[in-house]
């Protein structure tokens, strides 16, 4: 057994049982062990930010991490993107990056660099491994630190030469030992602090002074037992009930809850908070402006409003709500669950609000929805909030080209479920390689690319930033036209069948077909 088998052995024996790859000459000895350890799922993608991505989609679905494989500084530096998203997620993640061996490193080869110094302000846990019999015990505590609540990307560096040199069997955890390994045999949940009995008497009293107040919910508590509690503790205090501007997982629907997102421009979320004289945090972070503006604020917490934390990352918010709940005699009041409701299938024009109805029309129940649209999906949360319950993931820091690898990683994670990816046209070409890898996986997602031939959002930040209104060579910069990008032949071309819809009734009948159908589509949409 030489490392790189040590190290498969022991990530399936600790419920790591998928690893989406993109290797190279430094991590061959991994890709060769696949073969002696066929309860791994090797997912290869053509980019690594399709594999960081992945990862970080599965993760949120699963609530356990897969693996990545990257080749060297490079390779892990192409997908720090997506590793600042599922950062910002908590996603769990152990992300295994090849090294020079121990020994070449000095000689400065041109693939040589600061592997730490990249993976670092991305990686919650890191570790450079020395010697083959330290790599099950590394693997081990790497996918421990993944899990450790909130979650988080753990990075472990594994030098060639550790990977081909014999590693002692006895060096690996009692699990990895046994014959066969089974699968996700042992797959440990993320353990939570309790929540804090003084923190949670503050906030009994501050719902209870009848002062305008707000539950700001994220991260763990949007799933359906917290956003219950949530909306009983609401509905007895009178408080509003928020949640993050970009949940990494948000379950929504008919018979949840409904839940108002914060909006991503200050001014409109701080309108949404104006009245509020207590804002209660629950695994939520304190409300700020993505950009700074000219004259405009960063903090958006109203002046004079008072914030509690009732739970963090590392409490049990869940818990936290459940115990408020009681605390404040709201544990047997009625929640206020939303209604089914579908809006009608959309004819005439394929605008925003069209496509809106078209998805909230269709939407199959169980759906997973990527929420990378940007500008374009602007009426999509509205139009599906009384859909069948659906689960959504948005763009957790930002950093575009996540939608379609988060996809990918999701319909790895639930193969019974419909995936949706909405994708904006931009951010779409950071990482269309992924849908190479839908095709080659059979995965049940379905695109809709959303072309308005622009980065939107930008000729909207253009003037909110208080830059000049631009002139021909500004504004060309935020267009993409010139060739006219060809989302069919270039998904085509990738694998994954594909059609052009140009108007609203165009795109439902899409919709439909893509649906009603196994295995991957693509819908170019013609956005006016």
């Amino acid at each position: 057994m030489n490392g790189a088998q040590a190290l498969l052995r022991t990530l399936v024996a600790s419920g790591v049982d998928v690893c989406f790859m993109n290797p190279g000459t430094s991590e061959m000895q991994f890709v060769a062990a696949l073969d002696s350890t066929p309860q791994l799922r090797p997912v290869l993608a053509l980019f690594e930010g399709v594999a960081t991505g992945a990862a970080d989609g599965f993760g949120r679905m699963a609530d356990r991490p897969a693996a990545t494989l990257l080749h060297l500084g490079p390779g892990l530096g192409n997908g720090i993107a997506n590793l600042h998203n599922a950062r910002r997620g908590r996603s769990p993640i152990v992300n295994i990056v090849g090294d020079h061996a121990t020994y070449h490193k000095a000689l400065d080869a041109p693939l040589e660099s600061d592997i730490e110094s990249l993976a670092r302000p991305v990686s919650g846990w890191y570790r450079w491994t020395a010697r083959p019999d330290d790599v099950a015990a590394h693997a081990a505590a790497a996918v421990a630190a993944a899990l450790g609540a909130p979650g988080c990307v753990a990075t472990l560096v594994l030098p060639a030469d550790v990977s081909w040199l014999d590693a002692n069997e006895e060096s690996l955890p009692p699990e990895a030992r046994r014959r066969p390994v089974v699968a996700g045999a042992i797959a440990p949940k993320a353990v939570r602090n309790r929540p804090d009995d003084e923190k949670m008497k503050a906030v009994a009293a501050a719902l209870e002074s009848g002062e305008p107040a707000a539950l700001l919910l994220g991260g763990s508590s949007l799933r359906a037992t917290g956003i219950t509690a949530a909306s009983r503790i609401c509905e007895r205090s009178g408080a509003k009930l928020l949640a993050e501007p970009f949940p990494a997982r948000l379950e929504r629907g008919a018979g949840l809850p409904s839940v108002e997102r914060l909006a991503y421009f200050g001014e409109l979320a701080q309108a949404q908070m104006g009245p509020l004289r207590h804002l209660v945090l629950v695994d939520a972070k304190r409300p700020v402006s993505a950009f700074a503006y000219p004259g405009k604020a960063s903090d958006l917490v109203p002046a004079g409003c008072e914030v509690h934390v009732l739970a963090g990352a590392d409490e049990d918010a869940v818990e936290a709500l459940e115990a408020l709940a009681e605390r404040i005699g709201a544990d047997s009041q009625a929640p206020k669950f939303h209604a089914q409701r579908r809006p009608d299938r959309p004819t005439g024009a394929l605008t925003p609000a069209a496509l809106g109805q078209a998805i909230g029309a269709l939407l199959p129940e169980a759906a997973i929805i990527s929420d990378e649209s940007i500008t374009g999906g602007i009426f999509v949360p509205d139009a599906t909030a009384g859909a069948p319950r659906h689960d959504l993931l948005s763009l957790t820091g930002n950093s575009i080209g996540q939608g379609l690898p988060l996809a990918a990683g999701a319909a790895v994670a639930c193969p019974d479920r419909p995936v949706l990816a909405l994708e904006a046209d931009g951010s779409a070409m950071y990482t269309i390689q992924a849908l190479w890898t839908q095709a080659r996986e059979g995965l049940d997602v379905t695109t809709v690319v959303l072309d308005n031939s622009s980065y939107g959002i930008l000729n909207i930040e253009l003037g909110r930033v208080g830059a000049d209104a631009g002139g021909p060579i500004a504004r060309s910069m935020l267009e993409l036209g010139r060739p006219s990008l060809d989302f069919v032949a270039i998904s085509d071309g990738l694998g994954v069948p594909a059609v052009r819809a140009e108007t609203a009734g165009e795109l439902a009948a899409a919709l439909e077909r893509a649906f009603a159908e196994d295995g991957p589509h693509l819908v170019h949409a013609i956005m006016v």
